[in-house]
């Protein structure tokens, strides 16, 4: 019983961890879901090696004292990994809000998930000598649901990362009392013991890490929201705030909260009615109201901390009038919930570098947009560039979204500089310096940097040329979309330029390869695992799970985030919802007398990425039914897999585990930094469709697993 309880934490703490890391990690690299996909093939890499590699180590050994001994290790473990984490931007010496390059991205993650994760899979094939594999995985994924409710419920809300992983640390290593020792209170006087040596030194480690990490800045504030991580930094007379890692608003800074807000402004003949979607803590409002025709300014915010930490560190920069309605919502459901018609909607955000930014910059926002603007109305957008050369990465992102912008705007406009703003409008637009001179002096908007004197340069008519000759969309120009996220890849390979390198060429030609190429590509793989390495139908049919499982995962947050903006909210839910299914599905597969026939549970792992596709814009509630459903599934083909496999050698059950987990570590990098990015939520459901023939061909053709 002792032993099966352990087996159950092994999947609360894992996910707990996961939860965790996931968020400190993203900081760290900035956001961009590239991160996502090396930080869960980094996951499930170590994993498997713990489950497959490591499982073998200290086979003739008591199973209670290595898993007392694992379950320490993981107590160990996991504060040492958040610590490696922050430790990574000082390490690699970068700044404060710098992106990281793929190299080091790559090494952090396989360092800090080193700490943890080898250990959670070789308890695993430990519990897979005692019990059979598949009521192992049983117990793991029911305690990955606790581990995932509890998480999102309570932990990440209340408790800072260290004074989570002091929490796991204090059940770990009471389970490990709970294992070696005789006494039934030891357990309980050593959880006890754990957790008051730690709660004293939660602060300091948050403190002394922090500030490692913000290296640079003095740190003022940081909230752990359920949208992201902020930060209020302090340095040289001026205040920042980052959202998970990435700077978005300093104060003061005139420069950059006049252009963000008087260039839209003076495009349109009369202001009367304006909505900026994102960070207003800048001075934005400051400016747009100083404009005497603006009647009505809203400002739409997704993360209420945001508000609150602006409210608190930058109390000038949105001062009180009774024409700003503030709004705690996501711009696009604001968009669509009887929100009133704009004269000018400025999208204050970055460039569209993560997926949730990208949905902010697609054919179905800009059309959603578009019915919310009077008739002469405008959409603002800005990117950074520089004042006289755009990379060839820049032209290609600028192309697509200009091209975008065309398919739903008849008139589109642009001012170069070292922030390209782009307009779109169903009335004529100016790129005329002068007009806007005109406007704003007749307007009798006082301005430091936006003059007559500054525009004349920025908006000279042979520079204003040559930017709409670099931004010409050419004929094969894609157009971005919710679902099909090109803008998303290219900027992908405008952030991979800064580094140069091996990514940067992988990434660069991986755009140009034609779908039917890759759909080629991964059936030769295929058929090579069956020729030489994967024989047993079972254990290819596990392997092509791990990555369509890990696939539909990732297409259920990422289709989530594109369609309503706030997957961290759900992350930890929708986690649970997965691993709650695997849980019931392996239970399930495990009570009929005889073995599932694995054919047919292809197929259905098949169809499952289409069934998700078509489940997310039913509405918010039917994701988690989407991953509970798909979860059973995933767990209902392991069990399967382990009665038609041989586990009763000692690292059978580990072995198909590893293979598992190694084909979910493939399908993580790929469909997150790769398939989604450049073929979309589509054709990549179609892609893992047919990877699933071979298995289900091969089981058809094998009805019986030989031994190896």
């Amino acid at each position: 019983m002792q032993l099966r309880g352990i087996l159950a934490l092994i999947g609360f703490t894992s996910v707990i961890a996961q939860v965790v890391l996931m968020r400190e990690l993203m900081v760290a690299f900035y956001g961009n879901e590239i991160s996502l996909g090396i930080v869960l093939a980094c996951w499930l890499l170590w994993t498997a090696l713990g489950s497959g590699v490591f499982g073998r180590l200290c086979a003739q050994r008591d199973p209670r004292h290595i898993a007392a001994a694992l379950e320490v290790a993981v107590a160990v473990g996991f504060p040492l990994a958040i610590a490696a984490v922050r430790e990574s931007r000082p390490l690699f010496q970068q700044a404060g809000g710098e992106l990281l390059g793929f190299g080091p991205m790559f090494l952090t993650a396989l360092v800090a998930l080193g700490l943890v994760c080898p250990f959670s899979g070789w308890l695993f094939a430990v519990g897979s000598r005692v019990l059979p594999a598949a009521s192992v995985y049983v117990l793991e994924a029911a305690g990955s649901a606790a581990g995932g409710l509890l998480a999102s419920l309570l932990l990440v809300r209340f408790l800072p990362p260290f004074g989570i992983a002091a929490v796991a640390a204090a059940i770990n290593l009471a389970a490990a009392a709970a294992l070696v020792g005789g006494k039934r209170w030891l357990p309980v006087l050593v959880a006890l013991a754990s957790a008051a040596l730690l709660a004293f030194a939660v602060r300091p480690a948050e403190t002394f890490t922090l500030a490692r990490f913000w290296q640079g800045f003095q740190v003022l504030a940081v909230r752990n929201s359920v949208y992201a991580n902020l930060a209020v930094l302090e340095t040289e007379g001026s205040r920042s705030l980052a959202e998970s890692g990435q700077v978005v608003t300093t104060v003061p800074d005139p420069a950059a909260a006049e252009e963000a807000v008087h260039l839209p402004l003076l495009e349109h003949p009369r202001p009367e009615r304006v909505l900026l979607i994102g960070s207003c803590a800048n001075g934005s409002l400051a400016e747009a109201l100083k404009y005497p025709s603006v009647a009505q300014l809203d400002c739409v915010e997704l993360d209420p901390a945001v508000g609150e930490l602006a409210r608190r560190f930058f109390p000038g920069a949105s001062p009180p009038d009774p024409r700003v309605r503030m709004h705690t919502l996501d711009g696009r459901r604001f968009l669509q919930t009887g929100a009133p018609q704009f004269d000018v909607i400025v999208v204050n955000l970055p460039e569209p570098r993560t997926a949730q930014l990208n949905r902010f910059y697609t054919l179905e926002f800009f059309a959603s947009a578009a019915r919310r603007l009077r008739p002469d109305g405008l959409l603002a957008l800005a990117f950074p560039a520089s004042e006289n050369y755009l990379s060839p990465e820049a032209q290609a992102l600028l192309q697509c979204i200009r091209k975008t912008l065309a398919a739903v705007f008849p008139y589109v406009a642009a001012h170069p500089g070292e922030t390209v703003h782009l307009f779109g409008s169903t009335a004529p637009l100016t790129t005329d310096a002068h007009t806007l001179i005109e406007r704003l002096h007749a307007r009798h908007v006082k301005t430091l940097y936006i003059s007559e004197h500054f525009l004349p340069f920025r908006l000279a008519p042979e520079r204003v040329r040559e930017l709409a000759a670099q931004i010409q969309p050419n004929p094969d120009t894609p157009v971005n979309r919710d679902f099909a996220p090109i803008a998303y890849y290219f900027d992908l390979t405008l952030w991979s330029a800064r580094f140069g390198g091996l990514y940067r060429a992988l990434l660069e030609h991986a755009g140009q390869v034609p779908f039917w190429a890759l759909g080629i590509a991964a059936l030769a793989v295929l058929a090579a695992l069956i020729w030489f390495a994967c024989p047993a139908p079972a254990a290819l049919s596990t392997g092509v799970t791990g990555f369509t499982m890990i696939g539909v995962e990732i297409l259920l947050l990422l289709g989530f985030q594109a369609i309503y903006g706030y997957v961290y909210q759900q992350l930890a839910l929708l986690v649970a919802a997965f691993m709650a299914g695997m849980s019931c599905g392996s239970w399930l597969a495990l009570r009929r007398t005889a073995p599932p026939a694995l054919a047919p549970i292809q197929i259905a792992v098949a169809a499952s990425p289409l069934a998700v596709f078509g489940l997310l814009g039913l509405g918010a509630a039917a994701a988690p039914l989407a991953a509970l459903v798909c979860g059973a599934l995933g767990g209902f083909q392991f069990a399967a897999a382990t009665r038609r496999y041989p586990t009763a050698s000692t690292t059978g059950g580990g072995r198909l585990y590893a293979l598992d987990l190694a084909g979910s570590c493939a399908g993580a990098l790929l469909v997150s930094a790769y398939v989604i990015p450049v073929f979309g939520f589509l054709k990549t459901c179609w892609l893992a469709a047919l990877v699933n023939l071979f298995p289900a061909m091969a089981a058809l053709a094998r009805r019986r697993t030989p031994a190896p």
